[in-house]
């Protein structure tokens, strides 16, 4: 029999979560979720299994009191859905998953989980696909790559890369200041569908970029065209994985994003990144630059017609 336990103290949360959870991404880290928790401020509910007085499992959430929901810690969310991909319960055995899941006691909607083997018999299903670019599949060599288009597609991105290229492009790299830009391009683009419009995912985001340059893991790339900041993405390097987190781009330029996209695929093969995590969003620039998708999945309870299902945009590199 399992014994179910609920933390709801911040300090015994995080020695939880830092004695549990391992350190693979980026998004495992407690003081990466913490920039956003410090903004949401949500009330925690750790939930984790103990047998024999061992633990066998931890269900890291919080309630997002306008969802009348569970969902992962930290409920970092815009219109009720969350942002934060690559989320991960622990759980020794399928038996732990299931008890911890039985214990919530509360609507849940946990999305953008990693595999577990124990998921399917939980009933969890496809919540979005992530994509990804894996430079060793293509032996770091950007010609390997342009490989997987058609000859005539090949050539015309050239051409058009070449073309915006032309007009005075430059580059800057972990400018911080250069976050205001970002921002400033995002919502100019998208209004009130941008993350950035709502000031606790700014600052969260703000929080982010300032914790990456403080650890060395900021990677913060500008292009400006003529003097004029035409594109700033927000990015992290953290265990050989390039993450691109945000991102803003002037509509006055077009094709700057794809100069953009393709400057992180090129600099991955150069140094030799391990991938680059594109991360969710059904942006058709994705698929047609042939990057690997890999579906992340969604454990819910919840129905469908939730405000958990409406659509956002963080206003990236689309």
């Amino acid at each position: 029999m399992y014994e179910i336990h609920t933390a709801t103290d911040p300090v015994e949360c995080e020695f939880l979560w830092r004695r549990t959870m391992p350190d693979e991404f980026i998004t495992d880290l407690w003081e990466f979720r913490e920039c956003f928790n410090r903004h949401f401020q949500r009330p925690l509910r750790f939930l984790f299994a103990e047998k024999a007085g061992q633990q066998q499992g931890l269900l890291p959430l919080c309630w997002i009191e306008e969802a009348g929901c569970l969902g992962f810690f930290p409920g970092e969310t815009w219109k009720g859905r969350t942002w934060v991909e690559q989320n991960r319960v622990i759980s020794n055995n399928p038996g732990a998953l299931g008890v911890l899941l039985d214990s919530c006691q509360s609507p849940y909607h946990l999305r953008y989980m990693l595999p577990l083997d124990s998921i399917p018999q939980a009933g969890c299903v496809v919540d979005e696909i992530g994509y990804l670019f894996l430079p060793p599949d293509y032996d770091y060599d950007m010609e390997n790559y342009f490989g997987e288009f058609s000859n005539k597609s090949a050539k015309r991105i050239k051409r058009e890369l070449a073309a915006i290229e032309g007009q005075g492009v430059r580059y800057r790299f972990n400018e911080l200041s250069d976050f205001d830009y970002m921002v400033r391009l995002s919502v100019e683009r998208f209004g009130e569908l941008s993350y950035f419009s709502d000031h606790r995912f700014r600052e969260g985001f703000r929080d982010v970029a300032r914790f990456l340059a403080e650890r060395g893991w900021l990677q913060m790339t500008t292009i400006l065209i003529n003097d004029e900041v035409a594109a700033v993405d927000l990015g992290s390097l953290y265990r050989g994985t390039y993450t691109l987190l945000a991102g803003g781009t002037h509509g006055g330029y077009p094709g700057v994003a794809k100069l953009i996209n393709i400057h992180h695929i090129r600099r991955a093969c150069e140094e030799r990144f391990e991938r680059v995590d594109f991360l969710c969003g059904d942006f058709s620039w994705k698929i047609l630059f042939h990057l690997t998708p890999r579906p992340l999945y969604l454990l819910s309870n919840t129905p469908v017609e939730s405000p958990l299902y409406e659509e956002a945009a963080v206003g990236s590199t689309a």
